[in-house]
């Protein structure tokens, strides 16, 4: 058992725990709308295939990858690897990946607290009835009033920041793994109910062909590099969760097993998302379209105009802000990991700090989506788009490609079986196969094509 030096003796108290905490830190803002738009307008039930494929193949060995630097060499992304390329007599210029690493997951918080804010102000409008009969055009015009109004948006941020950091300050049991239990139980129970809301009051026939049905014509090698990057982004790798999480797992969970489990988990989640989210939206005869839109503006109107519409929207939005203060909890805690070993700060102020320069970022975010903002964001893009963009189809998949070829290239065979010795010898044979010749190809190959 490898202890270090910022606490890595305080484990989870079980495996389910360390299960739990890793699907509430898969479960976020992409699986309650990005997982179902992608799959209808990419072949339905073909995309479906793909990605499962990809989740399997290529995200699942690179999480497993990443859990298995944590466990050897601590929470802190930069002290593990350094740690394990010690072990392995390897440069210590790998360190940098733990770098990026945190650094991903600071720039993608920042997006996090913005929408997650965005979400908890929502609930309160649904509640409140302030779309309730209301037309498609004043619920655009009510999201595009509230966009414009930055002290709100900074508010909401703010108050989701402040739950996100509270829960890190409180560590590994009293924090992470006590909002784990809370989170994944309260999330099944919600989309539990929206189901069958949207079953009752949506039109299931709809929704079900626009997930489901396979479209061949729809379906081609860029479905396949699309469904690939979001098995990535939804699984959470190249942020350093997985070492951070690791780093706290009980050396007596089998990593691979938990991680497949939190993989199907996962997909499971996304697909009831799915059947929530659109028998609602077709039965206000409404397209869907990706991003804010279809949270902000579709789905406000839709509940609006169906029975109960007030309350059960008001449901889902507390649900999205659960989902996100799961993942945000999990993009937080490596970056302060890091910072409680390098610059031997206390778990509080070492919050207080991550937490003041994704705040500034929201900040920068907010300010950027005002149409009369001063400085030019990339031309006609705001600083969301831009940040979603490049952290989603560059820096991602880049850290996940470094580790990918760090632990299946560079280091020692007999460092990685050490910490999976709980899965059996043709388990360790395929994954450390796709980690080495399958993950590095297929990722490489989508960092080329977004770059392109």
């Amino acid at each position: 058992m490898h202890v270090t030096d910022s606490g890595t003796a305080d484990k989870w108290g079980s495996r389910t725990t360390f299960v739990l905490a890793m699907s509430a830190s898969v479960v976020g803002l992409g699986n309650l709308w990005r997982f179902s738009y992608l799959c209808g307008e990419y072949g339905g039930g073909a995309f479906v295939i793909a990605y499962v494929v990809c989740l399997f193949l290529i995200a699942a060995p690179v999480m497993v990858a990443e859990v298995v630097l944590g466990r050897y060499g601590g929470p802190s992304p930069v002290q593990s690897i350094r740690r394990a390329c010690d072990g392995s007599l390897r440069s210590r210029g790998w360190m940098l990946v733990g770098v990026l690493a945190c650094l991903t997951g600071v720039l993608i918080l920042s997006l996090y607290i913005v929408v997650a804010g965005w979400g908890m102000a929502y609930a309160g409008f649904m509640y409140s009835g302030v779309f309730a009969a209301a037309r498609a055009a004043e619920v655009g015009a009510h999201f595009e009033a509230f966009l414009a109004e930055p002290m709100l948006q900074v508010y909401w941020q703010s108050v989701f920041l402040l739950l996100t950091a509270g829960a890190v300050v409180l560590g590994v049991r009293r924090g992470l793994g006590m909002l784990a239990w809370l989170v994944v139980p309260v999330l099944f129970a919600m989309l539990g109910f929206l189901v069958k809301y949207g079953f009752d009051y949506g039109d299931i026939g709809a929704a079900r062909n626009f997930l489901f049905s396979t479209r061949l014509v729809d379906f081609s090698s860029q479905s396949v590099l699309v469904a690939l990057g979001h098995a990535l982004f939804t699984l959470g790798v190249g942020v350093g969760t997985g070492i951070s999480y690791g780093a706290y797992a009980p050396q007596s969970v089998p990593i691979g097993r938990s991680i497949m489990a939190v993989a199907v988990f996962d997909t499971v989640i996304a697909l009831l998302a799915g059947l929530a989210i659109f028998p609602i939206v077709f039965a206000n005869h409404m397209e869907p379209t990706a991003g804010p839109g279809l949270l902000f503006i579709s789905l406000p109107y839709a509940f609006g105009n169906l029975m109960q519409g007030e309350l059960v929207g008001a449901v889902f939005f507390v649900m999205m802000v659960l989902a996100a203060l799961g993942s945000a909890v999990a993009l937080m805690e490596p970056v302060v990991a890091m910072l409680m070993q390098q610059a031997r700060l206390s778990r509080f102020t070492a919050a207080l700090i991550v937490g003041a320069i994704v705040w500034l970022l929201g900040w920068v975010i907010v300010v950027s989506l005002q149409s009369g903002q001063v400085l030019p964001w990339f031309g006609k893009q705001n600083l969301l788009a831009v940040l979603d963009t490049f952290t989603s189809r560059v820096l991602l998949p880049l850290v996940a490609l470094l580790i990918a070829v760090l632990a299946g290239w560079r280091l020692r065979p007999e460092i990685l079986r050490l910490e999976l010795v709980r899965e059996s010898a043709l388990f360790f044979s395929l994954w450390r196969f796709l980690l080495r010749y399958i993950a590095p190809l297929a990722i490489a190959l989508l960092i080329f094509t977004s770059l392109l």
